[in-house]
Formats: C-alpha cells, sequence, structure tokens
C-alpha cells in the first residue's frame, strides 16, 4: 500500500543527509541503483561515481544540515517502483525534489534524484 511506501520513504529524505542510513562511501553505493544519475538545481546531470566522490568529500568534514521538509507525495510508477516528491527548506533557500525509488530484495535503492529551485515563493 503507498501509505505505508510512503512512510519508509520518508523517513530516508533527504537521500544522504540521514546518518541513520549510512556516512560512508560504501553505505552510499549501497543506497544507490547502479543505473542512478542525478540532476541539480543548475540543470546539470550528475553521474553516479560524480555524486559518490562528492558525498565521500562532504561527509570528511559535514557541514551542519538544518533541514526541514513538507509536501510529501507518493506515487507508484512501476511495480516496485515510486516516485516522491517534496519540498526541502535550508533556511530560505526552497526547492523541489524528486527521488525514484526502488523496492528490492536488499532494501531501497535510489535510481534518480533531481532538485529544482523554487524562486520567489
Amino acid at each position: 500500500m503507498v501509505s505505508d511506501i510512503i512512510e519508509e520513504l520518508i523517513r530516508r529524505e533527504p537521500i544522504f543527509h540521514r546518518p541513520e542510513f549510512g556516512t560512508t562511501r560504501a553505505d552510499f553505493e549501497n543506497m544507490m541503483d547502479v543505473a542512478f544519475c542525478e540532476v541539480g538545481a543548475s540543470g546539470r546531470r550528475y553521474t553516479r561515481e560524480y555524486v559518490l566522490d562528492e558525498l565521500e568529500k562532504r561527509h570528511a568534514n559535514p557541514p551542519e544540515d538544518a533541514w526541514q521538509t513538507r509536501d510529501f507525495h507518493c506515487l507508484e510508477i512501476a511495480i516496485d517502483n515510486y516516485l516522491l516528491t517534496y519540498t526541502p527548506l535550508q533556511g530560505a533557500r526552497v526547492t523541489r525534489r524528486s527521488t525514484i525509488w526502488r523496492r528490492t530484495p536488499s532494501g531501497w535503492k535510489i535510481v534518480f534524484h533531481q532538485g529544482t529551485i523554487v524562486e520567489g515563493e
């Protein structure tokens, strides 16, 4: 049921900012599908390897993150594949995020992620 799924996925967002799911490169690799890619707020496309390298740098000297999240929606887009959308607030910065999650026998995997800056909200 999607209502159960959304609760599981909300606990995992924002992705890569939940230390309880891991903070090492190996943890992040385990969270990602092998086909993972990301589109950043700039519109630039990032590969799995690039994101892993950046996460490794970030967690070597972790920033203090003050996240608030709201407006979660979840849609099953294929069997065991879910699109989760939400709005994170980072101080004055407001973005819209979408993550495609795949449920696998070994746990949840992130297939795709995109962030878009909201202007004028």
